[in-house]
Order: structure tokens, then C-alpha cells, then sequence
């Protein structure tokens, strides 16, 4: 997981809380302060060459909200793009439509707390599959190895 730490970006990620949508608002009301299963979310988070809409980095989750312009084709392909390089940064990408985001909130906030409660333990995330629970190498693979 990699965040973009430059002034422009921080400059750039204020100007963009500032002028948050009415979706973003209604959003973040439900998101911030742990107010989602006690996961932390930020806004305007930038990661990579991106400002991402909300970020929680405990889970490797963005959400982003959409408005009508990306409906486009060519819009449809940049997000596309966006959300593989922020795949390659770590993340997992959720994305909603601000008219979902405005009428159907609590359903948006469904789904990404579904999405929230299936994310894998912070401490597990990066763990070698051939450990066990006490960070043990597990019988079965020490077995292989000493082979």
C-alpha cells in the first residue's frame, strides 16, 4: 500500500474535501469517526497519482462515488485503469453511484460492510500461507522443506 505524500497532493486532497459532492457528504457523515463497524475511513485520500474518495487503509478499501460522467466510455476505461493501478498499490475498489450514495444509503453502507467483515485481519494480510495461528511453520510445510 503506497500513499502519495506531496504538497500538491495534500493541497489537492483539501480542495477536493472543500468541494465535496452532496453524495460525498452524506456519505462521509455515516463513514467517519469508526462509525462503520469501527473501521477508520479518511477522505480524499491521495494514493498513487490518485486522490481516492474515501480510504480505509486497515481493510486496503477505497470507495469511490460516481457521478453521470462516468457512464462514458472513455470515462468507463480511465476508471478501469485507476482501479487496476490502485489494485497494484494494495487496494480493493468499491465503487457506487452518488444517486445510490444519495437515496440508498443504507444499502451502499451494506455492502461495504459486508465487503468490510469479509477484509482479512490487518496482521494476517500479509502472512505466509504455510504459517499457523501462532506464526509457527505449520508441520506439513516444514515437512517439504527439509526435504
Amino acid at each position: 500500500m503506497s500513499v502519495l505524500k506531496t504538497k500538491f497532493a495534500a493541497k489537492a486532497a483539501k480542495t477536493l474535501r472543500i468541494n465535496s459532492t452532496d453524495a460525498e457528504r452524506k456519505l462521509w457523515s455515516r463513514l467517519r469517526d469508526r462509525r462503520l463497524l469501527g473501521f477508520r475511513f479518511v477522505r480524499q485520500q491521495p494514493i498513487g497519482p490518485f486522490i481516492a474518495d474515501f480510504a480505509c487503509r486497515e481493510a486496503d478499501l477505497v470507495i469511490e462515488l460516481d457521478g453521470g460522467q462516468h457512464a462514458d466510455d472513455d470515462v468507463v476505461q480511465y476508471d478501469a485503469r485507476r482501479t487496476a493501478i490502485l489494485a497494484e498499490h494494495g487496494y480493493q475498489v468499491l465503487r457506487f453511484w452518488n444517486t445510490d450514495a444519495l437515496l440508498h444509503t443504507d444499502g451502499v453502507l451494506e455492502l461495504i460492510a459486508d465487503h468490510l467483515q469479509k477484509a482479512p485481519s490487518p496482521g494476517l494480510r500479509f502472512a505466509k500461507s504455510d504459517l499457523s495461528p501462532k506464526g509457527e511453520v505449520a508441520p506439513t510445510a516444514r515437512s517439504e522443506t527439509s526435504k
